[in-house]
């Protein structure tokens, strides 16, 4: 029952609005005592509008004195007994289904003339049945002391027993003791509290054990499933759920008590409110719990630098997601939250030009990580600096320098500078020109590039393609050979040692040929100067002329046969190394 409340619908009702009329209810419930002595006759003035009439018979009614609120009924010739009973069901009538709007009643003896009915009848309210609504009317009665008074319309009388057939305390309204009836706090009747106590640890336990139940069933199933992301959400919900189902239990439960309208109404805000406190709580231990899951997968990766920034990304999704929520929450308890939407974007704009560095070094984060032009661990040359990547922040990049110092770069900045990530190499190239002395004759250069052609070809560290060495021209004091491939590692150490292998192996090469090595200098030459060796000389021009007398002459490329026949003959590491395998 409503009582003294400024006018609403039920499309408009907010917050403030459900508060004040249950307070007031406290309140009035508080100070009924006194009410219990209340007396209605003919001549009383609270019966001569609808609004006191109305007003004194809730009155009577929260006094338990259903004697003196029969009196504002007209109950015509042979009721009169039957008065505070039909008073008492017409108040719970009125608990549960109609709000009592006393502001629209009229304070006018006459009534209110501009309603669309009757000049001596006015309408309470209407009562929605399941059979269609029910109209609550009173009539204007005049009595035999040419006095008018409001009076409860005979016809609204004779529906009250069905009414209350329909909307009352059923049963236990018959075998209850009174003092459960009218006993009661905050619109709801002793019995009623009782009810709820109850309800609340039924709705309780039924949640434990059906929350129980379905784990257990989706348990099994998401068992043989090979993905974790089920076993994640099964394992993050179960808590969440287990407090909407509770949630939902009690307030169907709260319908069989057939609560008063304002307490049924708070209950349900109530309940509401607990489902989008579940729902938050439900997506806060999704992203926890996710959270965890694309970390693993991240590290198994070997992602290290996205790992730091799931912290932040974490933070920012929660704030999100608690936001969200109290706005939901603050609209639903009848706050207008536009006003707090604006104020938000105009704080947030402040907040963006002061903190725009910071905003922009955190987007160039994010960058970083998204695009992954490098990760942490990687060596890297950016702008005229190399160094490895120690750490990826939110505002900064940290890079240890070769001299084994730390460079902080925004990440803004590192973002936008032209980044070259050397561990990204899938093979390191190896590129060298060899310089031969003058005194080398063709044959003997011939022997010399066939040599390392086949070095090259041989080696298993050193990618046959490409793998060239040419002459490529006539320097200021000696023979030009460019050896360029390509050797089959990412490591950068492992490829120093794999060169200096190859390079050892191009000077016994070179030796092997008779010829030597040129550098910066000048020669003055004497007639009984010997010059380079004769015996090599003969040896490897005659090995060239019999490469040529048998077709075999490896110019200007090795045959298909000859390099298949070649590749990976020798020995790596060499033979007598410490690395090498037994």
């Amino acid at each position: 029952m409503r009582i003294d409340r400024p006018p609403f619908t039920h499309a408009t009702r907010g917050f403030r609005n459900r508060w004040l009329g249950f307070f007031s209810c406290l309140f009035l419930a508080l100070g009924s005592a006194p009410l219990a002595g209340v007396q209605a006759t003919t001549s009383d003035p609270a019966s001569a509008t609808p609004r006191g009439t109305v007003q004194a018979f809730l009155d009577a009614c929260r006094a338990n004195d259903f004697e003196a609120a029969a009196r504002y009924m007209d109950l015509g010739s042979g009721r009169n007994k039957d008065g505070p009973t039909l008073a008492r069901q017409l108040s719970v009538v009125l608990d549960q289904k109609l709000w009592v709007d006393l502001e629209r009643l009229s304070v006018e003896v006459e009534g209110d003339l501009d309603d669309g009915l009757p000049a001596d009848v006015e309408s309470v309210g209407a009562v929605e049945t399941s059979r269609g609504a029910v109209n609550i009317l009173m009539t204007r009665v005049e009595s035999s002391e040419d006095e008018a008074f409001w009076r409860f319309a005979a016809t609204t009388v004779d529906r009250i027993p069905a009414l209350y057939e329909e909307f009352g305390h059923g049963i236990l309204g018959e075998w209850l003791p009174d003092p459960l009836f009218k006993i009661r706090l905050f619109e709801a009747r002793l019995w009623q509290w009782i009810g709820l106590l109850l309800l609340v640890a039924l709705a309780y336990a039924a949640s434990w054990i059906v929350t129980a139940v379905v784990y257990r069933m989706l348990r099994s199933v998401v068992a043989r499933t090979d993905t974790a992301v089920d076993d994640v959400l099964l394992d993050v919900s179960v808590k969440p759920f287990r407090l909407v189902l509770a949630a939902v239990a009690f307030f169907f439960g709260t319908l069989a008590l057939r609560l008063a309208a304002p307490v049924q109404e708070f209950l349900g805000g109530l309940v509401r409110a607990v489902v989008i406190v579940a729902a938050t709580w439900l997506a806060l231990r999704l992203v926890d719990g996710f959270r965890d899951h694309v970390r693993k997968r991240l590290e198994e990766q070997g992602k290290i630098g996205a790992v730091a920034v799931i912290p932040l990304g974490v933070k920012t999704a929660k704030t999100v997601l608690v936001m969200l929520a109290g706005i939901a929450l603050l609209q639903h308890l009848g706050f207008n939250v536009t006003g707090v939407i604006a104020g938000v974007g105009v704080g947030g704009i402040a907040l963006a030009l002061a903190a725009q560095k910071t905003i922009e070094n955190l987007f160039g984060g994010a960058t970083l990580v998204a695009d992954q032009p490098v990760r942490v661990g990687d060596f890297c040359r950016f702008g005229d600096k190399v160094g490895t990547i120690e750490d990826i922040g939110l505002r900064s990049t940290r890079v240890r320098t070769l001299d084994r110092t730390v460079v902080s770069i925004p990440n803004a900045e590192f973002a936008q500078t032209q980044l070259e990530n050397y561990a990204e190499r899938d093979r390191i190239r190896l590129l060298c020109m060899l310089g031969l002395r003058y005194e080398t004759s063709p044959d003997q250069l011939r022997h010399v590039l066939a040599g390392l052609r086949r070095l090259l070809l041989a080696h298993p560290k050193v990618l046959p393609d490409p793998a060239r060495v040419r002459f490529v021209g006539f320097g200021a004091y000696s023979l030009d050979l460019e050896v360029v491939a390509y050797i089959a590692t990412s490591d950068w150490n492992e490829f120093l040692e794999i060169r200096e292998d190859v390079f050892l192996r191009m000077m016994a090469v070179v030796s092997e040929s008779g010829t030597g090595f040129a550098f910066p200098s000048q020669t003055t030459y004497l007639s009984r100067d010997g010059g380079l060796d004769p015996e090599r000389t003969r040896r490897a021009e005659g090995e060239v002329e019999a490469w040529r007398d048998e077709s075999n002459l490896p110019f200007p490329r090795f045959g298909e046969a000859t390099v298949s026949e070649l590749d990976g003959t020798l020995d790596y590491p060499p033979r007598g190394s410490a690395t090498a395998e037994t």
